[in-house]
């Protein structure tokens, strides 16, 4: 239960918005950095296709 009473803490020294705004933005970070490593595997796998000549 301690980890319960610290974001308590949290949430009533920093306010509910910040702590909502806090996780919104851990939870998008993690789905940005997914978006770019498929990005960069689908650019390796363009550039491959074109030095084979498959374009």
């Amino acid at each position: 239960m301690a980890g319960y009473e610290n974001l308590v803490d949290f949430i009533s020294n920093i306010g509910f918005p910040i702590v909502v705004s806090l996780y919104l933005l851990h939870r998008m970070e993690q789905r940005v950095e997914g978006l770019e490593r498929t990005i960069q595997e689908l650019a390796s796998e363009l550039a491959g296709a074109k030095s084979n000549g498959k374009e």
